[in-house]
């Protein structure tokens, strides 16, 4: 069951504010995730979506606000720090290491929980084998769940743009995350695509227990598999609630998905 934001908010962001140079980029923005929750980010492009994003997963650390985890604020902790208190995120432009197998690319979003040091792992002990037969099961576990296996052991090179998108979400999951930050995963998809992706995100939020924060420009995707819906405009929040109150609310009308309102 999805969690209420306003009962115990998994994520806070308390009047949050972003500027460059004489840019107001985010404009005291606000709102809750529940535990469980997956809530649509929305807006025109240039909205603030994906400074939002990178204010949460600590790439900025915004001017002004507060961003609390779990009831703990997370601002100035770092990238890595953040990724290990258990938030995982994706990016518009794929990231992953050609080179490197599927395998190799999920296993290395492993390492940022593994315990052992450089003196253990340059001495191959006995622990770090164990860690490293226990990642590799892990790896191979998730690329199961999203249905990845057959290319496991595939460079990443090659491989159909709609399997990339999935072996970044691999390894976005691999840190074992609470709070999942997908950046516009629907770009770049078919149709087909499209529709597993919303089955998908569901499975992650039912099967996995992890909680969605989901930019994403295809509004179709946002509206189906969404609790609720934030809204941002010019920095600054214009509407939030159910996808089907805020698919009607006038203002986001006018800002972002057109005259007649369609979801499209």
């Amino acid at each position: 069951m999805p969690g209420t934001a306003a009962q115990s908010p998994l994520l806070a962001v308390r009047d949050v504010t972003m500027r460059f140079g004489g840019i107001v980029a985010l404009d005291h923005v606000s709102f809750d995730i529940g535990d469980g929750e997956i809530v649509g980010l929305i807006g025109p492009n240039g909205a603030g979506k994906t400074t939002l994003f990178n204010c949460v997963s600590q790439l900025y650390t915004p001017n002004e606000g507060s961003v609390l985890l779990a009831g703990r604020s997370i601002l100035g902790l770092g990238p890595h720090r953040v990724a290990a208190l258990g938030v995982g995120r994706t990016f518009q432009n794929l990231a992953l290491f050609s080179t490197l197998t599927v395998l190799q690319n999920v296993m290395i979003g492993i390492h940022a929980r593994t315990h052992s040091g450089f003196l253990a792992n340059a001495l191959r002990l006995s622990s770090v084998r164990r860690e490293e037969r226990q990642m590799h099961d892990a790896a191979m576990e998730l690329l199961a769940f999203l249905e990845l296996t057959a290319v496991a052991h595939h460079p990443a090179a090659g491989l159909p743009f709609g399997t990339l998108k999935r072996v970044e979400l691999a390894r976005a999951m691999a840190g074992q995350p609470r709070l999942l930050l997908l950046d516009e995963p629907a770009g770049g998809l078919n149709h087909e695509e499209v529709g597993a992706l919303a089955q998908l995100v569901r499975e992650i939020r039912d099967r996995r227990a992890v909680t969605v924060l989901l930019v994403e420009h295809h509004m179709s995707l946002v509206m189906q598999v969404s609790d609720r819906v934030v809204v941002l405009d010019f920095g600054r929040k214009i509407a939030e609630g159910p996808p089907t109150t805020v698919q009607k609310n006038p203002d986001v009308i006018r800002a972002y998905l057109g005259t007649d309102g369609a979801a499209g």
